[in-house]
């Protein structure tokens, strides 16, 4: 059997108190493909650390069964940083304490120093180069900075998923149905992921902005395509996702156990794991842009009253929720009407049902760029 666990250390941040990263490892390092799967850098979304407890429980039964024939790598729970994160009884975890960064952005892009590192190494074998640019990446890695508890599990994390095939990454929305992230550059190569998830909404982008720890695996490979593809053949040889698991309240050990079950016959499909995945599910969605997306804000602060929930079809001008200012003189001047600019699907809504100005009411997913777009890029996950 080859599955074993280790954990970590993480630099003391004060004397008496320590922390460790979790790590579950089957297959036989080295092997190919590899994926990397982590849930809760955003500590305070639980739906994904249950999807992994399943995940493992089956890995281990896989494993025993000498099944098992490439690498993968589990962190269950990605943050305990955050998870040590608790105000006045509130579990927080997004964003860190000390600086107040969010855990799920500034990680580096390497592109610019991998494409120097490999430049007058790169030839006409995609192979080769697949195997040069991953070695650059995991060099740049190991000299990442460090001096801090942070930036060290920061370092780690990367070290664990740098040179995988395969990165995933669990979060979930406030309240929403299961949807995707990915590259552009992996569609429609990765629609059998997008399908055998049952996603109802899947993102293309080549880079959100912020540095999210998913795209910092898969971006490398499409900007290193475009300095050197039209001389050396690199392919987008790291297919990441970050996978959003419905909303926080949808904690429930069949929905977990059957998103388990979805990642493992993706593994059996794309030859991790021996086995007969069955007849690969009909896809609910196609990609659609990240650009495309109908981020609706609130103009002013207010009650939320949603006219619509999360997968419902929505049509461009439609009102999807009226915004109620509880300080109006008159109850019936009060209400503000929040239409969407696009037909498309709404994936994600807020659960806290009082908005501030600026704040993202909803999310609707439409098919083309939008004209005038909100910044989506400032817009965090």
């Amino acid at each position: 059997m080859s599955h074993s666990i280790s954990h970590i250390p993480l630099i003391s941040m004060s004397p008496g108190t320590s922390r460790s990263l979790m790590v579950h490892r089957f297959g036989t390092p080295g092997a190919r493909p590899k994926a990397y799967l982590q849930a809760g850098i955003h500590a305070d979304e639980i739906p994904g650390l249950l999807v992994l407890q399943h995940l493992i429980t089956k890995l281990i039964a896989a494993d025993a069964a000498g099944e098992i024939q490439g690498e993968i790598i589990v962190v269950p729970f990605a943050n305990p940083i955050g998870l040590g994160q608790r105000l006045w009884g509130d579990l927080r975890g997004r964003y860190e304490f000390r600086a107040g960064g969010n855990f799920n952005r500034g990680y580096p892009y390497f592109d610019e120093a991998i494409g120097d590192r490999v430049a007058a190494k790169l030839g006409a074998d995609a192979d080769q180069n697949v195997a040069l640019i991953r070695a650059a990446f995991m060099a740049e890695v190991e000299a990442y900075p460090v001096n801090n508890e942070l930036l060290q599990w920061r370092r780690e994390v990367m070290r664990l998923a740098g040179d995988s095939d395969f990165v995933f990454d669990l979060h979930c929305d406030s309240e929403a149905i299961l949807y995707l992230y990915l590259g552009t550059q992996c569609w429609p190569e990765a629609a059998d992921f997008s399908a055998q998830m049952g996603s109802l909404v899947t993102l293309l982008t080549y880079d959100s902005g912020g540095g999210a720890f998913d795209e910092s695996f898969s971006r490398p490979w499409w900007t290193l395509s475009q300095r050197f593809g039209e001389e050396f053949p690199i392919p987008p040889a790291c297919m990441s996702s970050t996978i959003e698991l419905r909303g926080t309240g949808d904690v429930d050990d069949d929905i977990a156990a059957g998103d388990a079950d979805n990642f493992y016959r993706f593994f059996q499909r794309r030859g991790l794991i021996a086995g007969d995945p069955g007849p690969l599910p009909k896809a609910k969605c196609d990609g659609t842009p990240l650009d495309g997306v109908d981020y609706v804000v609130a103009p002013s602060a207010g009650i939320i009253s949603y006219l619509a929930a999360p997968g419902d079809k929505i049509k461009a001008g439609e009102t999807v929720a009226i915004l109620i200012d509880p300080a109006a003189e008159d109850p019936a001047a009060a209400r503000t009407e929040l239409k969407s600019q696009t037909d498309g699907v709404m994936f994600g809504r807020h659960l806290m049902k009082f908005a501030i100005p600026g704040e993202r009411v909803c999310s609707i997913a439409g098919p083309e760029p939008l004209l005038n777009p909100e910044d989506w890029s400032k817009l965090e996950d």
